[in-house]
């Protein structure tokens, strides 16, 4: 697969391009929920598989559960920004308010964490 660099801006776009081309309309917000959470609990179940105690079921499973985890962490992002295309959410402003709140709020706290340290 062809490594690619794009802006969110430029993944906002694609995805509202796919959308009017492919998909007729975007869900309603709602409907969207419901799959992001669906997504979330696939990808939840290859993170605990792979980085938790839950074994595999078989080996077939466990072979492809890398590549699984990568495409329910796409599938997520997918709807996250059909999400923010609904609701006129500029995902590179929020995201970029969203560390600046976190720097300033969190500047020396986790540095701070004795739990952190251990």
């Amino acid at each position: 697969m062809e490594k690619t660099q794009m802006s969110l801006a430029e993944v906002q776009e694609m995805v509202d391009s796919w959308i009017k081309k492919y998909g007729v309309k975007y869900f309603q917000p709602l409907t969207n929920l419901g799959i992001l959470m669906e997504e979330t609990g696939e990808f939840a179940r290859y993170l605990v598989r792979i980085h938790g105690e839950q074994s595999f079921k078989n080996k077939e499973e466990e072979s492809k559960a890398k590549d699984n985890l990568r495409d329910e962490w796409a599938d997520m992002f997918w709807v996250m920004v059909c999400l923010a295309n609904q609701l006129n959410i500029d995902m590179e402003a929020a995201f970029k308010e969203t560390m600046d709140k976190k720097t300033q709020r969190d500047a020396t706290r986790h540095l701070e964490n004795e739990k952190l340290k251990k």
